[in-house]
């Protein structure tokens, strides 16, 4: 660590560009994570949120909730099999609300709940609806203008509603959940209920074992993760954003990399010399990988300031969420990297022979 400190010393302004850089892809992949982290909990926040474990669904819904429709009779078979205590009825249908004064649309997701159920979102603001006509709202609803107490005009059917109370982390599929009580949800609700059914699924919170056991006739069981994934465009959404933050891994390995084998090569005469008065490989070994730690954990920490700094201040509206044991997980696995990037060099000083490395310096 002694020869490692000494060079970052002597040559400042090469380790301080080194070190930059480092910093900018640290940041970069950081912030890469929590845009797919947010971009993810927006999608289905409402799903991963909850406390059910298992959905009952229509069969041949592909685990979609907006594909799927029970009837009364169905929902309560499967209530009647685990009691009403763990399982109830859940309804789910996109719309479109406006002010009843204004023409400005807002996209958002109908959830039809039993308000007392263990459905029942946690309310941050506000008080519970007391009536058909009140509901809960995710806050996002907000960045559309909407309080406490105020009307929404829903677009399809004309009926007013009036939010009473907000909650968080309850989006679906990139849209704020208003959470309405049955009376509401059958205003609502734009199918033919006679012939298609009332509710969407039935929410199950149950263990695997007794969730397996149910006898589901023409019904299919998916858990919360297999909900969630059905969601449309979730997979591929994930899938994109997860190879990009695995090619940033990759890119910077290999730009460390290279880096520091360049940094190697140039200094081949100091290790000949180094090795001619007695320095062992191991020695030297230790002095490049700790050069390389040293940058990392001083560029992480910079990088996660800066990640952190600037979650602070974006918008609401911008989907980002990034845990400090998220952000712990992205900052060994590129010191990892880091670390395995060095190893050429590595190579490259257990090659130098101290002779030819003098001949070459005199």
């Amino acid at each position: 660590m002694f020869l490692a400190l000494r060079e970052l010393k002597h040559a400042k302004l090469r380790y301080f560009l080194i070190g930059l850089i480092m910093v900018l892809i640290a940041w970069l992949v950081l912030f890469v994570t929590g845009l797919a982290n947010g971009l993810a909990n927006d999608n289905g926040a409402a799903i991963s949120s909850n406390q059910a474990t298992y959905y009952v669904l229509q069969k041949d819904s592909d685990n979609r909730l907006t594909r799927s429709n029970l009837t009364a009779t169905e929902t309560e078979g499967i209530a009647k099999q685990v009691g009403k205590s763990a399982s109830t009825n859940l309804g789910v249908q996109m719309g479109t609300v406006t002010p009843p004064a204004k023409d400005k649309k807002t996209d958002i997701t109908y959830f039809g709940i039993d308000k007392n159920s263990f459905m029942k979102p946690e309310i941050t603001e506000g008080t519970a609806p007391q009536s058909k006509n009140e509901v809960i709202a995710d806050i996002s609803l907000k960045e559309s203008g909407y309080k406490l107490k105020s009307e929404i005009k829903d677009s399809a059917t004309g009926n007013v509603l009036t939010i009473t109370a907000f909650t968080k982390n309850n989006t679906f599929s990139h849209s704020p959940v208003i959470f309405v009580g049955w009376d509401a949800w059958k205003l609502i609700h734009q199918t033919n209920q006679a012939a298609q059914g009332e509710y969407t699924a039935v929410a199950l919170n149950v263990s695997e074992s007794k969730a397996e056991s149910l006898s589901l006739g023409k019904l299919e069981l998916a858990s919360s993760k297999e909900v969630l994934q059905g969601i449309p465009g979730y997979s591929e959404e994930q899938g994109s954003l997860l190879m990009m933050i695995a090619f940033l891994f990759v890119i910077a390995a290999f730009v460390l990399a290279a880096f520091f084998y360049v940094i190697t090569i140039q200094k081949i005469n100091q290790f000949g010399v180094l090795k001619a008065v007695g320095a062992r490989t191991a020695y030297l070994g230790r002095s490049i990988v700790s050069q390389v730690i040293f940058l990392s954990v001083v560029s992480l920490l910079i990088g996660n300031a800066l990640t952190f700094g600037l979650a602070a201040i974006l918008p609401a509206s911008m989907p980002f969420t990034l845990s400090p044991l998220l952000a712990i997980g992205c900052s060994v696995l590129f010191l990892a990297v880091a670390v395995a990037g060095s190893m050429l060099s590595l190579y490259r000083v257990a090659k130098v022979d101290a002779l030819e490395a003098i001949g070459r310096a005199i």
